[in-house]
């Protein structure tokens, strides 16, 4: 046999196994999987790409492989990564939204509420990483200085307001502002309520790769669950 005969029996075995449509069309890039990955996706313009997370463990902590923290970074499009994934799917019963207070962050959340309400979802939690230096900088402004920090107080409340602003749903939904210096605390959030998935709201710039918050950066180090980077 060919290697491209190889490769395509290869593909044929795993579309079977997967019980996907047998004409499902397959498309491969020679090289580096991450580099194939993101040409194979800009060259027919994929909206979403789903990959198995590839993390390696360490005590207490899940962390990203290189192919799926490339994907996270450097993907135009939305990722949708499985920690462990299986043939057979098992629904999303936790899901935890990072907002980002933004018109992309919004549309997102409407989209994670439409999958939440599929997914018969037992519980969404809408959350916000608050700092001491969030603090810090409040504490400033109500003293005259510049800026728009807000208290712990008013952040609860803007966090209640964007939830409000996507719409009903009959999902349970619950807001909180998760106080830590780190990311690594929202991280620990999402494994205390045994999150089945966390959805991070990105939104792609014109310039090409993202630079990613403080609020959110850790995201490609520590993979607490399965994880949908929505752009």
């Amino acid at each position: 046999l060919s290697m491209t005969q190889y490769r395509m029996g290869k593909f044929a075995e795993a579309i079977a196994k997967l019980k996907l449509p047998p004409d499902s069309a397959v498309h491969y890039e020679e090289g580096e999987p991450a580099s194939g990955i993101l040409a194979g996706a800009r060259e027919l313009s994929i909206e979403l790409l789903i990959a198995g997370a590839l993390e390696k463990k360490a005590i207490h902590r899940q962390f990203l492989g290189d192919v799926a923290r490339r994907l996270v970074r450097e993907a135009a499009c939305s990722v949708m990564l499985f920690t462990h994934p299986e043939l057979e799917p098992k629904p999303f019963r936790h899901v935890v939204f990072l907002a980002e207070y933004s018109e992309h962050g919004q549309c997102a959340l409407r989209r994670t509420l439409q999958l939440a309400e599929k997914e018969n979802c037992e519980r969404l939690y809408v959350i916000r990483n608050y700092t001491s230096f969030d603090k810090a900088r409040a504490a400033r402004r109500k003293k005259g200085g510049k800026g728009n920090a807000r208290t712990l107080e008013e952040e609860e409340i803007a966090l209640q307001e964007f939830i409000l602003a996507a719409g009903s749903t009959a999902i349970p939904i619950e807001a909180r502002c998760i106080r830590g210096n780190t990311g690594f605390a929202a991280s620990n959030f999402v494994q205390a309520v045994e999150a089945n998935l966390l959805v991070l709201p990105l939104e792609t710039k014109p310039e090409g790769t993202p630079k990613l918050s403080s609020r959110i950066a850790w995201i490609t180090d520590v993979i607490p669950c399965n994880l949908w980077i929505v752009r």
